[in-house]
């Protein structure tokens, strides 16, 4: 398996990166510096994280060509608008440490603002400058996706939603990959409530001498999504990178579908308005 993909805007991303979420800046630079030594180029934070220092951080200390690195941060809900989005943008660059960053999505769409057209809008014209490699949302449903692409220019070339063997998002991944869009996986081990502990990903794990951490993995890497677990130990990033030289057969992979409950286990992007 290929360990990148090119996203519909041109740009070669890693199918597999680090995700930031809960993780102090105080601790980002050191686990970046390690998830960057394992071999991981994709890194994923967020202005609501507060991490971006830290990851800009070890980014310019790793010694790896800043071309190399895929680097994605996102837009937060109070920032939402065109003078706004402008000026989070620059901030998280400052922050950052970089004069362009490689992907860049609206966190949320946020419907009952009715503020994501615009915002859009204003991640357009900065891919056009050069500032954005990459443009995409996160947490968009089909519907607000279509509204999108029928109002703005450009298609997204990701969108990053909440995804695991517990709530899988079949129709949702078959709309992106009708619409050249990635599919990109938050929580994809299930935010540590239990998932890892069910006897068929167990079993499965048992089958390949891996942990079920890295079958889920290699699950989604098969399935074709992007995929950023988060850790804030250094040997379960390692352990985490290390799935590329094992699959899973078409048994293994009905097995685990058949884990889809179709719950959420994190906020409603049709009613969720925080922030």
């Amino acid at each position: 398996m290929k360990p990148t993909v090119t996203l519909n805007q041109g740009l070669d991303v890693p199918r597999l990166g680090l995700g930031m979420w809960q993780i102090p800046d105080g601790d980002a630079e050191s686990l970046v510096g390690t998830a960057l030594e394992a071999g991981y180029r994709g890194i994923d934070t967020a202005t609501s994280y507060r991490n971006e220092r830290g990851v800009g951080a070890a980014v310019a200390a790793s010694g790896i060509p800043r071309d190399e690195i895929v680097v994605t941060t996102k837009l937060w809900n109070s920032d939402h608008g065109t003078d706004e989005a402008l000026r989070a943008f620059d901030a998280s660059l400052e922050r950052l440490g970089m004069d362009r960053v490689d992907i860049y999505l609206i966190h949320w769409p946020l419907p009952l603002r009715d503020r994501y057209l615009e915002t859009w809008r204003v991640l357009e014209k900065l891919h056009a400058e050069g500032r954005i490699r990459a443009i995409g949302v996160s947490n968009f449903t089909a519907g607000q996706l279509t509204r999108l692409m029928d109002r703005c220019d450009i298609v997204p070339a990701v969108n990053q939603v909440e995804l695991h063997p517990a709530f899988q998002q079949a129709q949702l991944r078959e709309f992106h990959a009708a619409h050249g869009i990635a599919t990109q996986a938050w929580s994809p081990l299930g935010s540590g409530q239990g998932l890892l502990d069910l006897p068929v990903l167990g079993e499965i794990a048992r089958a390949h001498g891996r942990s079920p951490a890295q079958v889920v993995i290699r699950w989604h890497l098969q399935l074709g999504n992007l995929v950023i677990p988060r850790s804030s130990a250094a040997a379960r990033i390692r352990e985490n990178f290390d799935v590329f030289d094992f699959s899973l057969d078409e048994h293994e992979m009905a097995r685990i579908a058949s884990l889809d409950t179709g719950q959420r286990r994190g906020p409603d992007p049709d009613t969720f308005d925080y922030g």
